[in-house]
């Protein structure tokens, strides 16, 4: 990797019930918001300028725990690109507009699967696609130049990785 390097993170929402009006409102379970406290524990020394959140209620939920967990005073905008059935290639396509427009050096998403997964194997080389926990999240040190990315780490809840 070379050139000007920012963090990216990307995030699976918590676990979430698995019936609701619709998959747009299907809620987290206690479980759940429990895994997303667990995350902002791993996560309290970190910083993001921007948090990127699909609109589906479990993920909002998921940003709002986490936000609240951290005391963050980070931009929250929410996206329809990344919805469970969205474009990996686009989602990539408007990280790299945003960083061509603005100054970050570190960006969350937070998404569904099995988008989390594709994007991470758009942003890499070497096209990791790991499966992710609820709520586990994947570092990747993105090189704003080459507009890839190199995979570092997954971070899970409870500290515990099934990949």
């Amino acid at each position: 990797m070379r050139g000007l390097v920012m963090q990216l993170y990307i995030m699976r929402h918590g676990e979430a019930h698995h019936q609701g009006a619709s998959d747009a409102t299907r809620e987290l379970t206690p479980f759940g918001v429990s895994e997303v406290v667990d995350i902002a524990k791993i996560l309290k020394d970190y910083r993001f300028d921007l948090i990127i959140v699909s609109p589906f209620e479990r993920a909002q939920q998921t940003a709002k725990v986490l936000v609240d967990e951290l005391k963050l005073e980070t931009l929250v905008e929410e996206s329809d690109l990344i919805t469970p059935t969205g474009s990996a290639a686009q989602v990539h396509d408007y990280i790299d507009g945003l960083l061509a427009t603005s100054t970050y050096d570190s960006i969350l998403l937070i998404s569904h699967m099995p988008l989390v997964s594709f994007l991470l194997a758009e942003l890499t080389i070497g096209g990791h696609m790991p499966i992710f926990q609820t709520s586990g999240v994947a570092k990747v040190d993105y090189d704003i130049e080459t507009m890839k990315g190199e995979f570092i780490e997954m971070l899970c809840p409870f500290d515990v990785c099934d990949i």
